[in-house]
């Protein structure tokens, strides 16, 4: 079942966003439950370069684990698969399929969460019935070449023209994130600010203290 606004607000405040670029010493289910040990209160699998098969059996894999934590797990851009694996829910891109086709093919009780950077953007997929909003980049990041770059002022003016709750992504670290402080955003999504660190539940418990002292 879709959490309500509240709980979801809630699950939005450290969103990690897997990259298996930084696996090493452990596989990515072991850093994820390393973040998820840290406080990551909601996680999304994005892995570009894997063939389907291969994407299926890791989602499954970090769906399950989500499950053990009580997580709400979501699909990056693919549709098909989150609807065939029963994940918590699907995030996609401006380019992607809108909210209202993504739910017309997960149902009612599945969470949607739609890529914006511009105020018409947020409006558009808060109508088509998105659950929650992901805006950036915030700062400059390095994890996704098309990042479209998101000024301050319009994170703002995104959180007070939606009811929706919005996340933050794009470059987050511990050290830069004190500056989202007073735009009205729910919590950070992040990808290298965890998965880069070398001791991620640490990363993770950072920064979810570092989180809950800016927001709103």
């Amino acid at each position: 079942m879709k959490s309500d606004n509240f709980a979801l607000r809630s699950a939005l405040l450290l969103y990690a966003v897997t990259d298996r670029h930084w696996t090493g010493e452990k596989n990515l289910l072991e850093q994820t439950r390393d973040a998820l040990n840290g406080g990551a209160t909601m996680v999304q699998i994005r892995e570009k370069d894997l063939d389907e098969a291969d994407f299926e059996k890791e989602a499954l894999e970090l769906k399950n684990l989500c499950k053990e934590f009580h997580v709400p797990f979501i699909v990056n851009d693919n549709v098909a698969l989150a609807k065939k694996i029963d994940a918590d829910g699907v995030h996609v891109g401006q380019d992607d399929m809108n909210a209202l086709e993504v739910r017309k093919i997960l149902g009612p009780d599945k969470i949607v969460g739609v890529s914006a950077q511009t105020v018409e953007e947020a409006l558009l997929a808060e109508k088509e019935g998105a659950d929650y909003l992901g805006v950036g980049a915030v700062f400059p990041t390095g994890s996704k070449s098309d990042a479209i770059d998101v000024q301050h002022e319009t994170l703002k003016a995104i959180c007070s023209a939606v009811k929706i709750p919005v996340v933050a992504i794009g470059g987050i670290t511990k050290d830069n994130l004190c500056q989202l402080k007073g735009s009205g955003i729910a919590g950070i999504s992040v990808i290298s600010a965890l998965y880069a660190q070398k001791d991620i539940k640490a990363a993770a418990e950072e920064l979810v203290k570092r989180t809950r002292e800016i927001i709103d």
